[in-house]
């Protein structure tokens, strides 16, 4: 199982802060392995969602271009302290993984 999705969502007058780390190899399939020389498997996140209160906020697609553990933030408008925030993730294997966090106030 993978590692839970780390969000954060502070409300700041009008705006919410939201910073989301996702807990991810992303290997691109390029890379060898010290040891035994062989090439690590490909294995990135594909696509990602968050939403809040239900609506879709952001749906992106990722590729092999994406470090490790990737931290994405954006500003929005129209959250208030005690909205709920999703988040989840798919992987070219299959993976799959989903958190929640609730807005706090600033």
């Amino acid at each position: 199982m993978s590692e839970p999705i780390k969000i954060r969502a502070t409300q700041q007058g009008e705006i919410t802060d939201i910073r989301i780390l996702l807990q991810h190899p992303m290997e691109t399939g390029q890379r060898k392995d010290v040891v035994t020389g062989k090439l690590v498997p490909l294995e990135f996140i594909q696509t990602f969602l968050v939403s809040a209160n239900g609506k879709t906020l952001i749906e992106g697609q990722l590729n092999t271009a994406v470090s490790k553990n990737p931290v994405f933030a954006f500003k929005a408008r129209g959250l208030k302290a005690g909205d709920k925030l999703v988040v989840s993730w798919a992987d070219t294997k299959g993976d799959k993984r989903t958190d929640e966090a609730v807005v706090t106030g600033g």
